[in-house]
């Protein structure tokens, strides 16, 4: 079952891969304009029967899975990291935001999200205190997010209680364009809330938007807010024992490592992965997800051009599964 998303029925698949086969998603009123609409008609055909592999951990996967099935493909699960809060990071985060019962917030002038898991880390700590958060008069305290991410921020206490909150969101959902509408710190303080990595290398994406930052002027403090760790060296045997799959999807570099992390661990390398399953198209959310890959071996076929959502990447995967049908 995923996290905020109605219960599916779920069948195993040859070696344990969780198929996540006939669900129905509720699509509520409003929720797609009549454009909208008739693009998830178009590519449902495209996507029909199409069996599509991803390694996305929980927190984003009911999304992809949703959008895929949708279109008509069969959505196969199976995540390569795990992406999880535990005693010491929700420690973390509540010794950054409280002491005493009194609030820190007032010693920052703004809160740089880059993932949902870093605000909802930060949600649950907002929540255990009572007292107020921020002063209610002085400069705008602004909080970025990213994409489809910054839905989320109207849950926090702090974007529901205080007038002085301005919401900020780039129009292309990058770690890059959040810094470039941040602008210049001029010395001010930044709370970043992101994810401690074990058991893989670290991405460059985390380092690179901090000292991004830097360079703008903020004083950045960094929140490891939740844990993103390996799934463990058994996550890509399903992959291996399912034949069919027509294309598999990755939306960070972190899945791309733990995956190849597991072909390792099996006695097998990216190039045996790709020779098992001839034809299959790989796929990529967005350009920082496909630079990852690249430079970890892995070619990427696919790149959603459009990334605010996981539709860019599907309309991109149908289109080019449509062009390799029509060449053959």
């Amino acid at each position: 079952m995923f996290l905020s998303c109605p219960p599916s029925p779920v069948m195993s698949i040859d070696c344990g891969c969780r198929a996540l086969l006939n669900t129905r998603v509720m699509i509520m009123p409003g929720h797609l304009t009549p454009d909208q609409n008739e693009g998830l008609n178009d590519n449902k055909k495209l996507l029909n029967r199409r069996r599509i592999a991803l390694t996305t951990p929980t927190d984003y996967a009911h999304r992809l899975n949703d959008i895929l099935q949708r279109r008509g493909a069969e959505a196969l699960w199976c995540p390569t990291i795990v992406v999880e809060f535990t005693d010491d990071t929700r420690k973390n985060v509540m010794e950054t935001i409280w002491e005493d019962n009194q609030s820190l917030l007032d010693l920052y002038s703004a809160i740089a999200f880059t993932s949902r898991a870093g605000i909802t880390a930060l949600s649950q700590a907002l929540e255990e205190g009572r007292s107020a958060l921020l002063t209610t008069e002085g400069d705008p305290f602004v909080i970025g997010a990213l994409g489809r991410d910054a839905q989320l921020l109207k849950n926090l206490r702090i974007c529901r209680e205080n007038p002085r909150v301005k919401t900020l969101v780039p129009s292309v959902a990058t770690p890059e364009a959040l810094v470039n509408e941040l602008g210049n710190g001029y010395g001010r303080k930044i709370l970043c809330p992101v994810p401690h990595v074990l058991g893989l290398d670290e991405p460059p994406v985390v380092p690179h938007f901090l000292s991004a930052l830097r360079a703008k002027g903020w004083d950045v403090v960094r929140l490891n807010a939740y844990v993103t760790r390996w799934a463990g060296p058994d996550c890509a045997q399903s992959l291996l024992c399912t034949e069919g799959i027509d294309a598999i999807v990755f939306t960070s570099t972190s899945e791309v490592q733990g995956l190849l992390k597991s072909l390792h661990a099996l006695g097998m390398d990216w190039k045996m992965f790709r020779n098992r399953h001839p034809g299959i198209l790989v796929a990529a959310h967005g350009p920082v997800t496909a630079s990852g890959a690249n430079r970890l071996g892995v070619e990427i076929d696919v790149v959603g051009k459009e990334f605010n959502s996981f539709n860019g990447v599907v309309d991109a995967l149908a289109l080019s599964l449509r062009s390799n049908s029509e060449k053959q």
